[in-house]
């Protein structure tokens, strides 16, 4: 295949990730279906990390995203939304948006569970949003103790990150080149 048809081919399925051209529903139906999800994701979480519900009820808040990724030829790109919500209940919706170059072909189911330790963490990500870098690429390490935040990853100082996929907990998680900001149409 031509590079023209390759190119045409990813930018096809960027614009279907990312929603370009299509009606978007209601704000208040986007909110229950990313406050479903985060509720899903936080039970698989539950289930398969011991000791998690007790860490994200210390933690200063937590961000849970939901997102598609898709890798054809040399686009890859992933989508998706998200909450966050701090330990006093407040939320606030978020996006998430990824675009790089790598050679492959398919797509990827993937949820991302941020803790945040201290509010001035959590704070920053909200207000400011936050882009990840290749600094953000890290793997989680096993000490033996079995419990939660063994198993979560550091991203940045107060912010851990658990990744589930398809098959379970991620020991190592790969989110550079993606961007976190608060959605102003459902905020």
């Amino acid at each position: 295949m031509n590079i023209w048809k390759r190119s045409l081919l990813g930018l096809l399925c960027f614009g279907l990730l990312t929603g370009l051209g299509f009606k978007k529903d209601s704000p208040d139906t986007q909110r229950k279906e990313i406050e479903a999800t985060t509720s899903e994701v936080l039970a698989d979480l539950y289930r398969q990390v011991p000791g998690s519900k007790d860490f994200l009820k210390k933690a200063a808040g937590y961000a849970v995203f939901s997102s598609i990724g898709m890798n054809v030829f040399v686009v890859s790109t992933a989508n998706g939304d998200g909450l966050a919500r701090y330990k006093n209940g407040k939320k606030v919706y978020m996006r998430m948006l990824s675009a790089g170059a790598g050679v492959g072909m398919g797509i990827k189911d993937f949820r991302l569970i941020f803790v945040f330790q201290n509010k001035g963490a959590m704070d920053k990500f909200v207000t400011e949003g936050w882009t990840a870098g290749a600094q953000a690429d890290a793997a989680a390490t096993h000490d033996n103790q079995g419990d939660a935040a063994a198993l979560a990853i550091d991203v940045s100082p107060g912010v851990k990150l658990f990744q589930l996929t398809e098959s379970g907990l991620a020991l190592q998680a790969t989110i550079q080149g993606t961007k976190y900001w608060a959605d102003e149409d459902l905020n």
